[in-house]
């Protein structure tokens, strides 16, 4: 049906006088003596329109006021006469669209994230999730746009694969064999499977990406990864959304410029066009949220090699739940007092261990570490995985051997260091951390639609 984004009245002076269609919810509604007041929203902006109900014309506006219910409003709009001035609706005409009983869940102004976890098909009528994805909306289109305007081949890699990128066995299986399914072997149960062969939902797009790189020489993959990590913390989902470019001819330096220049590029287009949603993040979530984005934007990114790093957290005078060891990694708590506490900022940590990292990543010539990096955030500690990535095929196998991988399943994958090998690399970033560092929300699980996690599928 024709009306107006309520976006659009809120916002351009040539509605004003103008008789108007409109749209929308009901957020919250009053009834007084000589006129009835209703908030409605239509999801495109972070405001309500305020509708004031003469009852001299509508002498019952009880059909109108239900929380939830939806309208379609005819009216005209007129200057606010409340003191924080504006645009309000003076309606000539009411239709209830969708009745909404007095059960419905959102009758409270204000709901803890806990309680609207439990509603997820109606928390994104609230303030709170409004603002969460239009953010998030904004942020993935700045990323596309930054890989498109710098020639990066945007790829779909596969969603259900055959190989572990990770090595850690974290997959989820992929069958279509009943649950009962009875076999003398693993290898008779998988013959018997829709592909031959055991199969998985992918937790990185990483090996595909590496070989399209090998032929477009930069790409980029922006879609679902999977891990069965039973973490039930506020920094993990089982589904995530996974940004992962790959830039060949390309070292460690330049991969810590490109992810730095990324992000300072894609939270300054937040900024630029979500000052609503976080001005509104800044008072309820997050004081001070504005001045850490400037800054993120505005200074230079920390770097830290990972045993410089455990040298400072063994001299900090601070008790932490598991102590720092070379050798181990890094836990949330170290990250975020590095970030938050040494460098007042987001900061590089390179060169770890190379037990502790993936068998891709290329090995230093001191013959411990490989040259890998995280990015640290404040509030939020790890948002970035990246590395150069091994492009020697002896080193590369020897790797493998090292951590018992079949290296059959990986022939395509080892075929890029036989046949024109380059220093190459690239990076991963969890989308949901970035929402979490973005916005100042504190837990993974309210920067996604629906979550998913240990025991629980909502």
């Amino acid at each position: 049906m024709k009306h107006t984004d309520i976006y659009d009245v809120l916002n351009d002076a040539s509605y004003l006088n103008a008789s108007t269609t409109v749209c929308g919810w009901v957020r919250t509604s009053r009834d007084s003596k000589n006129v009835a007041f209703i908030e409605l929203n239509d999801g495109t902006s972070q405001k309500h329109l305020q509708v004031v109900l003469d009852k001299e014309k509508f002498v019952d506006p009880s059909p109108y006021l239900k929380l939830g219910s939806s309208l379609r409003v005819v009216g005209t709009i007129i200057s606010s006469q409340g003191r924080n001035g504006g645009v309000e609706m003076a309606p000539e005409t009411i239709e209830v669209l969708g009745d909404c009983p007095a059960d419905y869940p959102l009758q409270k102004k204000r709901h803890t994230l806990e309680f609207l976890r439990t509603i997820p098909h109606l928390r994104l009528r609230t303030n709170t999730f409004n603002a969460v994805f239009h953010v998030r909306s904004v942020l993935a289109a700045a990323i596309h746009e930054y890989f498109q305007s710098r020639r990066f081949v945007y790829v779909h890699t596969p969603l259900i694969t055959a190989s572990d990128c990770e090595g850690a066995g974290e997959m989820f299986r992929v069958t279509t064999r009943p649950w009962n399914a009875s076999a003398s072997s693993e290898k008779e149960y998988y013959d018997a499977d829709f592909f031959g062969q055991k199969a998985g939902l992918s937790v990185s797009g990483q090996l595909e990406g590496e070989m399209c790189a090998m032929a477009f020489g930069k790409i980029y993959t922006f879609g679902p990864s999977f891990r069965a990590e039973a973490s039930n913390t506020p920094r993990h989902v089982a589904e995530f959304w996974h940004v992962e470019p790959e830039v060949a001819f390309a070292e460690l330096p330049d991969v810590i410029e490109l992810v730095e220049d990324m992000i300072k590029n894609v939270v300054s287009a937040a900024m630029e066009k979500c000052p609503a949603e976080l001005a509104f993040f800044e008072k309820n979530f997050e004081s001070g949220l504005l001045d850490k984005l400037h800054n993120l934007v505005g200074e230079k990114f920390g770097v830290v090699t990972y045993t410089e790093a455990i040298e400072i957290l063994k001299k900090a005078d601070v008790h932490f739940q598991y102590p720092a060891e070379w050798g181990a990694d890094l836990q949330t708590e170290h990250e975020r007092y590095l970030s938050e506490v040494v460098f007042h900022r987001p900061v590089f940590v390179t060169d770890y261990p190379k037990e502790i990292k993936s068998f891709y990543m290329k090995q230093n010539a001191d013959g411990k570490t490989v040259a890998a990096t995280d990015l640290l955030a404040p509030g939020v500690g790890e948002i970035i995985g990246g590395s150069e990535r091994e492009a020697d095929l002896d080193k590369l196998l020897t790797a493998m051997k090292e951590r018992n991988m079949t290296t059959e399943e990986y022939e395509d994958y080892i075929d890029l260091r036989r046949f024109g090998s380059v220093p190459h690399g690239g990076f991963g970033l969890g989308f949901e951390r970035l929402i979490m560092y973005v916005t100042g929300i504190d837990n993974i699980r309210d920067a996604i639609l629906f979550p998913r996690v240990v025991n629980k599928i909502f």
